[in-house]
């Protein structure tokens, strides 16, 4: 009794590379909660095809206008005694 061999198949994956790589252009900040729930896969999902892609996950640096926190103020009066 001989072992029969099975064909090969791909695995059909949940997100497509290349739409990965169109979305990180516009949206390069965006949280990958953000991109799961545009692509309609988990978390997880988008996380193994970034690393799979070679792609850093690094948030921009300078905060946007609206999430920067008043600066804070230092009193320069002058004092003579």
């Amino acid at each position: 009794m001989a072992i029969a061999s099975k064909a090969s198949t791909t695995r059909q994956r949940k997100s497509d590379k290349s739409e990965l790589i169109k979305d990180v252009e516009p949206y390069p900040d965006a949280y990958q909660k953000e991109r799961a729930e545009r692509f309609g896969v988990c978390q997880k999902a988008i996380w193994q095809a970034l690393k799979k892609l070679g792609l850093t996950y690094k948030k921009n640096s300078t905060p946007s206008k609206s999430q920067r926190k008043r600066p804070a103020s230092i009193s320069t009066k002058n004092t003579t005694v």
